[in-house]
Formats: C-alpha cells, structure tokens, sequence
C-alpha cells in the first residue's frame, strides 16, 4: 500500500512547511493548505487520509473547517492550536476533530499522534484489504459490524468517525462492564493515558447524540460516576 497522505492547514505558511518537511522524512505524501477554504478544495480532488488543521485562519477558521469536513468524511482530524485551556480542547473536539496539539508542538509527539491516528483509521477502513469473518455485535437495537466498519441504530445506518467506531466497538463487545477513561483512552489510542478524562467524555457524548433517542437519559451509553463508562446489557 501507497504511504497514506496527510493535509496540512495552516495560515503560517512556515509552520506548513516544518510539518511537511517533518512528516515527509516519515515517508507520508504531504499536501498543503493555507486556509480552511484551500482545505476543502484539496479534499474534492485529492484522497486525502489525515488532516492537521490550525484554529486560527482567514476565510474559514479550522472549527468550521472541521464541522464542514465531518458532514461527509470520517478521517482523521488533528487541531493544531496555540491555545491551550481544556475548554478550547474540548470546543475542537467537540467539533469532530480526533486529537489536539497545542503550540509550540514537540515534532516526534506529533509524529507520533499522526501515526496513531492513522493505524486506526487505515485498521477501521480495512486499507489493505486484510481478511477477516464477518463479526457483528448486537445490543438491543444496536447492530455494530466491525467487518464492514458499520453501525446501525434500529436498522438505520449511523455514521461514526474511527475513533468513535472504536470506542463503541470496545464498549458494545464488553456490554456491562466499566471501563474508565484511562482505560478507554489506552484501549483506543495506543498511547499512555494522562488527564484524558475530557477527551474521553466529548467522545463519548457525540457517541450518545448519534445512537441515543435521548442523549440526557441514555438507554445504552452510561455514565457509572466515578469510575467510567459502560453500554448496558439489553
């Protein structure tokens, strides 16, 4: 398989450049954008695997860039903002993006979160064309198929961004056990968990929209408080 490719936005056209050059010694196909708009232009042409994605541009700003991009595509999106409060984090995540790099990043942790990202996505999209039996679990209307990399909620088909598939795909093949947010967080992105409890809940809360009739008195998704999360046992 062709090394994935990974889009690049940001107004800085320096910043662009360091972490083109930084990720093109890893061997990855790097395109480049210098606003939200440019964003967009290049993923109707270009396939496109991994978006990192500056906050703060002209024309389109990278939120509204995410919510844009997510109206259609799952890949994975990275934020890469200068600001660096849990409630900005949680802002970006909440609109669809899959991590957050703050500014001034550390060039082999973002390399090392682009890969992370990238073995999900490329592990969910089934790049490579791997074999495997088909495998369904079901939880009362819940029917998520991790061969097709599809769920469907009372027989409608919902549409889930990689990380989400994986956090529904581990909480659904466990159905009644807790898992904390360290746990989730080490289960789904492969890296060590530290302070991750926002990242997991504004997951688990896009989760809850997309699967729940209502998201405020679930039905599958629950909170068991203080000590994780579980998908009830129906």
């Amino acid at each position: 398989m062709d090394q994935p490719c990974v889009l690049v936005v940001d107004d800085d056209r320096e910043i662009v450049r360091a972490i083109a050059k930084l990720l093109e010694l890893e061997g990855y196909r790097v395109l480049r954008a210098y606003n939200g708009m440019e964003a967009m232009d290049v993923l109707m042409t270009q396939s496109v695997q991994l978006i990192i994605l500056d906050v703060m541009m002209p024309k389109m700003d990278g939120l509204s860039a995410t919510m844009k991009i997510r109206e259609s595509k799952n890949i994975p999106i990275i934020i890469l903002s200068a600001k660096t409060e849990d409630s900005d984090k949680i802002i970006g995540l909440s609109m669809g993006a899959d991590d957050y790099v703050t500014k001034p990043f550390n060039p082999s942790e973002l390399v090392a979160r682009v890969k992370s990202q990238l073995r999900r996505y490329i592990h969910l999209g089934d790049i490579g064309g791997g074999q495997s039996k088909a495998h369904v679990v079901t939880v009362g209307g819940l029917s998520l198929n991790s061969e097709a990399k599809e769920l469907t909620v009372d027989g409608e088909i919902v549409r889930l961004t990689a990380t989400e598939f994986k956090i529904l795909e581990l909480l659904m093949s466990n159905a009644g056990r807790v898992f904390s947010a360290e746990e989730i967080y080490r289960r789904v992105w492969n890296e060590d968990a530290y302070s991750v409890e926002n990242t997991v809940m504004v997951h688990i809360r896009h989760i809850r929209e997309k699967i729940e009739i209502n998201p405020k008195e679930p039905k599958y998704l629950k909170v068991v408080w203080g000590i994780g999360y579980k998908v009830e046992k129906i």
